[in-house]
């Protein structure tokens, strides 16, 4: 293959600042002249067929070709929109494929999101990545990954453990166990962060945090009951920091003897002043609170700094009476083994104390809306913020450890020469006798027995407690400044009744500002309680939660193979995703069992209220993408099974036309379907393929929320065809996947077939011949009101029937009349839902089987299967068979007999021993006058003559057809006056449908009967023929 001649320029470095290499190929031909022997202009494909220049539209958007087709652009893939920009939009297939109009009118413009307040696009907003850099006026703030997310997270991480708990599980565990207890947490928290990087790359983050990322991954039943749980749980975290910052102040209060009222009230004081104090600084926008961040991490990597020189300072006398010697290898190795004490003295009691220390990486992705470029911020700084919490942890075990022993007075006068005797344990090698307390323990200084050991070990004590302030009043604003901002997202979705409110943004970053008083508000009603040793477990369990369902949604969404799964950030396992989900759900019983409960009962309560509300919201979650690769491995699954005849399930395909059209026979085959079996409900539109094309695609959607409302579990599927009969055929060829394919034909009777065109009854009775061709069977219903409800909705009637028939009773054959298109899909989900007699309580009537002929037992099991539906179960099923006056108990008794083997419940048998007597004269002479228009009265014509009759009118009978089928006949004017006598106040009438002989019986003797058959009729009345199959067995293998 020949290659292109081409030069690379160079290229702006502005334009290749991104993430792809750009470069740019130039053909070194002329320009001018079109390649590959193309005309200059193609003025077939233009709107404008005028020589194009630079400043063309469709000269900038098609690389200088005269085309309607267009380059790809981030335009024609976004929800929004740049303002102040010309509209950039994808030409539609039929713009590309269909006549083209003189105008740009047919170029439609596409939907777009709502803008943002400021006027600005999110892609605007995102371009630069970078810490620096001035803003425009106006533009909502926006943070890189440091400020934005590793801070924000370091910070929520740290906490008050890192102080006051770090030494004494060092001491307990000993460094060794103490760093497994360190590395099993951060397994944990690096997991569900490599789990935040994939979730977060795939595709645009917007405001909304965890919630965003778990709703829009596993759809809106987890993601709505976690936000909700997730919201509240970092409102009373609020609290639970706010009070430790508050516990912390009142107790520096009381070692300088000055409280304010009592050890309570104090916490109490404190604790609303500190929350209030917060409060503004998150009022004041994003960037004051962004500073204080700052602020506050200075202050604890200055309280660090000040520990670590504090480590190589040698020590005093008061420190060394306090446990504390410098850097020794005798004590390192002595706290590097476990030294259990009290009651939480256990690997797993400890771990459950140091584990909430290392949550907190939800903070960055908590303000997702806030920040420039989600995508790299939230698994940079997520993973960063891991990395460096982790080696302080390590760090600050391994230093203390190596300095502090266990036990130690804290007296001076515990100092003793060298070489005194009675003197047990390392200080006494370094001239100190902490033998006594030891012993006893009884002990108030050491790693095991001192809190503040790292105040002690520090150079300058009151840094640390700053840091311990730094980290609490940062964890507390974390929390602030998260739980309004999932919260508002959750709000705009709508997915909770009540919370709408809450949802309003204010100012150029949408502030939730109403979000940030309600969570005020939740806090101070916390830290008013002043006692949160209670509802702290249930916290950490719901942050568990998140953690385990960020994992899980990681993980479906990669083992369900989705095509839309592409996430940019590539380091991450899905096995290693299930593992974090398993663990987190592990780690909340070992935590606290009780808790545990609580918070999975709160999220299975949420999800079940939105299971049920079912809000109609499509984010193309991964449950989605599971559901249909469940449904793909069991169709294809299934076709590998055998077929069995105890397996066997009416599939049925309903030749409904418009599903609202007939409701009746919807509400019939649904009924005994539901949950059983597969539904197909097919129309068939009628005319010119580019026409009924458009409309099939108008009003598809519009049907199946329909059925959907009517609650019926049903598929709608329409095709265009030339004819009524070809239509038919390709639905009953076409119909299904695999073993799910339908087997019975369901059909609304023709019921103005002796008015319509005679070609639209030929086509009526064919497409029952076709059916019993294709091996369907074939299940017609006649109601004595028709099944046609179409003039009530004021539509148009399919052409193919006659327009001058009545609408109601046009169509009424169950295949046919299409929707206008002026109808609108949306109407059909808001419009009245006719009620019909299948919806309804039948009480204490009968369901009356009639079965004259054996068609594999289809005309039994329909009956069977509406009877166990509760509206039809307190029918009493009756069974009506043919039989002989002088065997009739024999019979009886053999029926009975298979009708028990069959387990169906019907013990009510009769058999009718005059279904062969003569019907009486005058509805002889009726049927004779149904069918006298139809006759073509050939017994003194010429035989030429009455072929040339049959050729062109094959609907006619024949006095030879008369004469042949004459006690067929007779027999469906007997059966009708049997059916008026037994089952003239049943609620259903089921009969074996009669079938006429294909090119024996003309369609309107067959028509005839059916109407002699049904005529008159209160009930309804199904008849049923199988495919002469069984469908029923009293064998059980």
């Amino acid at each position: 293959m020949a290659e292109l001649p081409a030069i690379e320029l160079m290229v702006d470095s502005a334009q290749s600042s991104g993430r792809f290499t750009i470069s740019t190929l130039v053909s070194t031909e002329d320009s001018g002249k079109p390649p590959y022997g193309q005309p200059d202009a193609a003025t077939y494909d233009t709107p404008h067929p005028s020589h194009l220049t630079h400043s063309s539209t469709f000269y900038m958007r098609t690389f200088g070709y005269n085309t309607v087709d267009v380059v790809p652009s981030y335009e024609h893939y976004a929800n929004t929109k740049i303002s102040g920009e010309t509209q950039k939009v994808r030409p539609t297939l039929a713009d590309l494929h269909s006549f083209l109009k003189s105008d740009n009118s047919c170029l439609h413009n596409p939907v777009y999101e709502p803008q943002r307040s400021n006027g600005l696009s999110e892609e605007t907003a995102e371009e630069d990545g970078g810490e620096g850099g001035e803003k425009p006026l106006g533009e909502p703030v926006r943070f890189g990954w440091v400020k934005g997310v590793m801070i924000r997270c370091m910070l929520n991480i740290w906490g008050v453990i890192l102080y006051l708990r770090l030494p004494w599980i060092t001491a307990q565990a000993g460094i060794a166990l103490t760093w497994l207890i360190i590395f099993m947490s951060v397994t944990v928290t690096s997991i569900t962060g490599l789990s935040i990087s994939a979730i977060s790359t795939n595709g645009k983050v917007k405001s909304g945090g965890t919630y965003f990322l778990i709703s829009r991954s596993l759809g809106p039943e987890l993601g709505g009951s976690i936000g909700l749980i997730f919201a509240f749980a970092n409102a009373v975290a609020v609290a639970m920091h706010t009070v430790g910052f508050a516990e912390t102040v009142r107790d520096l209060l009381q070692e300088h003897n000055s409280p304010i009222v009592d050890p309570t009230n104090d916490i109490r004081i404190i604790g609303v002043i500190t929350v209030t104090l917060l409060l503004g600084i998150s009022l004041a926008g994003m960037e004051w609170e962004a500073k204080a961040q700052v602020l506050f991490f200075v202050v604890i990597m200055i309280s660090f700094l000040n520990y670590i020189v504090g480590t190589v300072i040698p020590a005093s006398e008061e420190k060394q009476a306090k446990g504390f010697f410098s850097y020794r290898a005798d004590i390192f190795a002595q706290n590097f083994v476990p030294n259990w004490r009290g009651p939480d003295g256990s690997f797993f009691g400890l771990f459950s104390i140091f584990f909430p220390s290392a949550t907190g990486i939800l903070a960055g992705a908590n303000i997702s809306g806030d920040l420039k470029d989600p995508a790299i911020a939230i698994p940079k700084g997520t993973l960063m913020a891991i990395f460096w919490t982790t080696i302080s942890y390590l760090l600050i075990s391994a230093t203390i450890g190596a300095c502090v022993v266990r036990d130690a007075s804290g007296s001076l006068n515990d100092s003793i020469p060298a070489g005194f005797l009675g003197c047990e344990g390392l200080a006494c090698g370094y001239g100190w006798n902490f033998t006594e307390c030891a012993q006893k323990q009884s002990c108030h200084y050491g790693l095991s027995n001192y809190y503040q050991s790292m105040s002690m070990v520090s150079g300058f004590a009151p840094l640390i407690t700053a840091g311990i302030f730094g980290a609490t009043l940062s964890s507390a604003l974390a929390c602030l400044v998260s739980a309004p901002k999932v919260f508002q997202c959750l709000c705009k979705d709508q997915l909770y009744p009540l919370i709408g409110f809450f949802g309003k943004g204010y100012g150029k970053n949408e502030e939730p500002i109403r979000g940030y008083l309600l969570t005020y508000i939740i806090a101070v009603g916390f830290i008013l309680i002043a006692e949160l040793n209670t509802i702290a477990p249930i916290i950490s369990n719901f942050f568990l939660c998140s953690y385990a369902l960020i994992n899980f949604s990681c993980f479906h969404a990669s083992i369900t193979n989705s095509p839309g799964w592409r996430p940019s950030f590539r380091y991450y396992s899905k096995w290693a995703a299930l593992f974090g989900a398993v663990v987190s759900v592990v780690i909340m019983f070992l935590l606290t069992w009780w808790a545990a409960l609580i918070a999975i009962g709160i999220v299975v309560f949420l999800l079940g209220y939105v299971l049920y509300k079912k809000p109609e919201v499509n984010w193309g979650s991964s449950v989605q993408a599971g559901s249909y690769n469940l449904a793909l491995n069991y169709c294809v699954g299934l076709s590998e099974v055998n077929e069995h005849i105890k397996n066997y399930r009416p599939q049925c395909l309903v030749l409904t036309g418009p599903p609202n059209f007939r409701p009746a026979l919807v509400d019939f085959v649904g009924t005994f379907t539901k949950n059983l079996s597969l539904m197909i409900c097919g129309n068939v539109l009628i005319g010119p393929c580019k026409q009924k094309m458009l409309e099939s695609r108008f009003t598809s959607k519009g049907h199946t929320k329909w059925l959907t409302k009517r609650k019926i579990k049903a598929f709608y599927t329409d095709v265009v065809a030339e004819d009524l009969r070809s239509g038919v055929q390709i639905l009953m060829q076409a119909s299904g996947l695999g073993k799910m394919k339908p087997n019975i034909l369901v059909i609304g009777y023709k019921k103005n077939w002796q008015r319509a065109h005679p070609r639209t009854v030929e086509d009526y009775t064919g497409i029952l011949h076709d059916a019993f061709d294709f091996k369907y069977g074939v299940c017609l219903m006649r109601m004595k009101e028709g099944l046609n409800v179409s003039r009530m909705m004021q539509a148009h009637i399919n052409p193919v029937f006659d327009p001058a028939e009545d609408s109601k009773e046009n169509g009424a054959n169950g295949v046919g009349p299409t929707v206008s298109g002026t109808l609108d899909p949306d109407a059909l989900t808001v419009e009245q839902q006719a009620s019909t007699i299948f919806q309804t309580e039948q009480g204490k009537k009968t369901i009356d089987i009639y079965w004259l002929f054996d068609d594999g037992g289809l005309t039994l099991l329909i009956p069977y299967l509406l009877s166990r539906k509760k509206r039809w179960g307190k029918c009493k099923t009756r069974v009506f068979v043919g039989g002989q006056i002088h065997r009739m108990d024999e019979e009886r008794k053999a029926i009975v007999s298979l009708l028990s083997k069959f387990r169906l419940g019907f013990h009510e048998v009769h058999v009718l021993p005059d279904i062969n007597q003569k019907p009486r004269p005058e509805h002889i002479k009726r049927f004779d006058d149904l069918i006298a228009p139809f006759r073509l009265n050939d017994g003194f014509k010429d035989e030429a003559v009455v072929n040339e009759m049959r050729r062109d009118c094959p609907w006619k009978i024949s006095d030879e057809e008369v004469n042949k089928n004459k006690a067929k006949s007779l027999r469906q004017v007997r059966l009708n006056e049997i059916l008026l006598d037994y089952s003239r106040d049943a609620a259903l009438i089921a009969i074996t449908l009669p079938i006429g002989r294909k090119g024996r019986c003309p369609s309107s003797l067959y028509m005839a009967w059916l109407e002699t058959l049904s005529q008159d009729l209160r009930p309804p009345v199904i008849l049923t023929r199988g495919n002469q199959e069984n469908v029923l067995t009293f064998y059980c293998q």
